[in-house]
């Protein structure tokens, strides 16, 4: 792990400044409170009971904060720990933090895979780390070791196909430069990028953009040590292994497919995403959340009337007036176009929707009948849900 190590000293990542935190806040996933709720403890958590987190491998801080501060500002209690390898990272993590005023966080140098000794959690942030561990599936038993009853994980790994192009150059600049410092294997990986060949398949893959973002994204990308990317039949076999199985994707429609194609009937679930995957060509990591094999604990659901529904990454009165007029808003995430097709009955439920109100308040409100309100909201969930954009919590509640 020496050079893992070497590299993040030497180039924090993700790059950040903590004097931006006076003007915007990074948010994504996983490790936003309402994916959180909605993946791991179906849509009900009681959010009055502290939330034990565990940040593993936090880097410069990005899961931390985003999830400190939208604790912070729902007004619910949170224990929350950070642990890295880097002394480097760690202290951009905590800069953001105190500039933030963000308090009662515990901040740990050293391995996830000592994350047992650190505490018992109700949910572990675990992005962009276990596939540069030796071995993954020592590091999600490690992170399984350390969960509380009934919590669960949130994880960003690779994923291959999107990453085309980037494994031969690692490998070629790995012999190369291997035994230079990090600053001088930069300067030469750069002079032979700047008359990288046209037809290079790294040249020709659009999904990337890391390595004009800065120094630290270039090392990240094209001069990592130890890294690999796993499939969607690796990736479950991995947490299986380890005691973990896939609660879900934050974006399922990726997955879907159906969304691409007729499904034969002898596909399972797991071979179907494979399938999508390939077909795709473009998901260049897999983020999703996780919980202990075999309790058959499942995401929410609208068919719980009570629930709080919540639309990430829109305005619902914009939408509802967009589905009303018989618009489909067009969505891009991850290299996928896609249009949202509603009927434009469903416009009053979206318009209601305020991250307060439950299912049955928001059919009250549209003047929805019972059985008119469960057919429609069915459409809403099939695609919104898919796209990551409708979330159920009661945290604001």
């Amino acid at each position: 792990m020496n050079q893992v190590k070497d590299q993040y000293e030497a180039f924090p990542y993700p790059e950040r400044d903590p004097r931006d935190e006076a003007r915007r806040l990074i948010t994504g996933s996983p490790s936003h409170p309402l994916e959180i709720d909605h993946y791991l403890f179906a849509g009900q958590r009681d959010w009055s009971q502290p939330l034990r987190v565990l940040v593993a491998g936090g880097g410069t801080g990005d899961g931390l904060i985003q999830l400190a501060q939208l604790m912070k500002q729902a007004g619910k209690p949170a224990d929350i720990t950070y642990v890295d390898l880097s002394r480097a990272s760690r202290k951009l993590a905590e800069a953001r933090a105190k500039i933030r005023g963000l308090e009662g966080l515990k901040f740990i140098t050293g391995s996830l895979l000592d994350a047992s000794d650190m505490g018992e959690f109700d949910y572990i942030d675990c992005c962009g780390v276990l596939h540069h561990l030796p071995d993954p599936g020592a590091g999600f038993a490690a992170l399984r070791a350390a969960l509380a009853p009934g919590g669960g994980l949130g994880f960003m790994v690779y994923a291959p196909y999107g990453r085309s192009g980037v494994y031969p150059l690692q490998e070629a600049f790995g012999t190369l430069y291997g035994d230079m410092k990090p600053e001088a294997r930069l300067k030469a990986a750069r002079k032979i990028m700047a008359a990288l060949p046209a037809g290079h398949p790294f040249k020709a893959n659009t999904n990337l953009g890391d390595h004009h973002d800065s120094d630290a994204g270039f090392y990240d990308l094209l001069l990592h040590s130890q890294d690999r990317a796993f499939t969607v039949p690796d990736l479950l076999e991995v947490m299986a292994g380890a005691g973990w199985e896939l609660s879900g994707f934050t974006m399922p429609a990726l997955y879907d497919l159906a969304r691409i194609t007729d499904v034969p009937g002898h596909l399972t679930a797991a071979e179907q995403m494979a399938v999508a995957e390939k077909l795709r060509g473009t998901i260049k990591t897999h983020v999703g959340y996780a919980v202990p094999a075999g309790e058959g604990r499942a995401t929410a659901s609208g068919r719980n009337r009570a629930l709080v529904p919540h639309i990430k990454g829109a305005d619902p009165l914009a939408l509802a007036q967009a589905i009303a007029k018989g618009q489909s808003p067009k969505l891009s995430f991850a290299g996928v176009t896609a249009r949202l097709n509603l009927p434009k009955q469903t416009a009053p439920l979206v318009a209601a929707v305020d991250g307060r109100r439950s299912l049955t308040q928001i059919a009250a409100k549209a003047g929805a009948d019972p059985i008119g309100m469960g057919a429609l909201w069915g459409k809403v969930e099939a695609e919104l849900a898919g796209w990551g954009m409708l979330l159920y919590s009661s945290i604001l509640r």
